[in-house]
């Protein structure tokens, strides 16, 4: 596994932490928890189940949501347990917030939609987070029962939370809210700052396409993948992107329509072994343009999981690995 500047990132997100208020925690180190910079208790969160009263700063925090540890990670603060993405099944944790964790490793957690509720219990929460979770109203009211959970925005269905939405639900729950908007501006301009620093990728064509049971799902921009993409300037190809109702983060793409998603580049993710096979043997995938002229990108694992993340911690580390890629091919 290749870190690529992680030890800068950190020392970024300190020097933010720094230069707002001294007393505020910094990822280098655990949360102080009660300077000036730092938001009053109790607060009071509105979210899709309702509203959720924390009456003191939490210090037990279990992040159901696939990636709303990283918010909390960012703060200096260590979840008591995690879920998280396929990706990293024994941690949860992509490798962009690995040296953020103080203390003991975070339990990992098997469900965010259908969680173990004994289990939780026993560890004796204080904060419950399911921003970027699946669990429905009667999961919820069972977890607000060990303890104050957390839900996603009413305006977003689940798993679609923007970085930005989510983030600030996240640290304002743990009353670090000043802080939480120099984290989203951060990951903001490593994507801005990408996107102006390579013009020839706006208005160019991308999809960002997953091979799943012997068809292909094609990421619009309301997804994490597709608006890593959207914000680095890049499009969907017309014909493709006439087909987005906005109602679903991926759009249904079958083997004889692959055409659809020619353009100027594809963001094929395929990086296990059985999506690779599936891929290389369709031949219909391999006629196109986009790739047969090598304007196809596989991403790895970790670049694959940075983009689907789409967190404050895992933006700049997907910006460092994905662009380099896309001016490979873009030449």
């Amino acid at each position: 596994m290749r870190f690529i500047r992680l030890h800068a990132l950190l020392a970024v997100l300190t020097l933010l932490a720094v230069a707002g208020c001294a007393t505020v925690g910094s990822p280098a180190q655990p949360d102080g928890g009660n300077g000036p910079g730092n938001d009053q208790f109790p607060v009071t969160i509105e979210h899709v189940f309702g509203r959720t009263t924390i009456e003191s700063r939490p210090t037990k925090i279990i992040t159901l949501g696939v990636t709303d540890a990283d918010a909390v990670l960012a703060l200096g603060t260590t979840p008591i347990a995690v879920t998280g993405y396929t990706f990293y099944p024994e941690t949860g944790l992509g490798p962009w917030a690995e040296e953020l964790i103080h203390g003991d490793r975070p339990l990992r957690l098997q469900s965010d939609a259908e969680p173990n509720l004994e289990q939780l219990a026993a560890l004796e929460p204080d904060l419950i987070i399911g921003v970027s979770a699946g669990f429905e109203q009667d999961v919820y009211d069972r977890l607000s029962q060990i303890a104050p959970t957390i839900a996603r925005p009413a305006e977003h269905a689940a798993y679609t939370v923007p970085m930005d939405a989510a983030t600030r639900l996240i640290v304002t729950a743990l009353g670090r809210s000043a802080e939480g908007d120099r984290l989203i501006e951060q990951a903001e301009q490593a994507l801005s700052g990408a996107a102006a620093d390579h013009p020839q990728f706006k208005g160019r064509t991308a999809t960002v396409m997953l091979p799943f049971q012997g068809k292909y799902g094609a990421y619009t921009p309301t997804d994490a993948r597709g608006r890593v993409m959207a914000q680095l300037g890049f499009r969907l190809p017309e014909r493709l992107g006439a087909l987005d109702d906005g109602k679903s983060y991926f759009i249904e793409v079958s083997p004889e329509r692959l055409d659809l998603v020619d353009g100027d580049v594809l963001i094929l993710l395929a990086d296990q072994p059985a999506d690779r096979s599936f891929t290389d043997k369709d031949k219909v995938l391999q006629a196109l343009p986009v790739v047969r002229d090598g304007r196809t990108i596989i991403p790895d694992t970790d670049t694959r999981g940075a983009m689907t993340y789409n967190s404050v911690l895992s933006i700049p580390y997907a910006v460092e690995r994905l662009v380099p890629e896309l001016q490979r091919v873009l030449g």
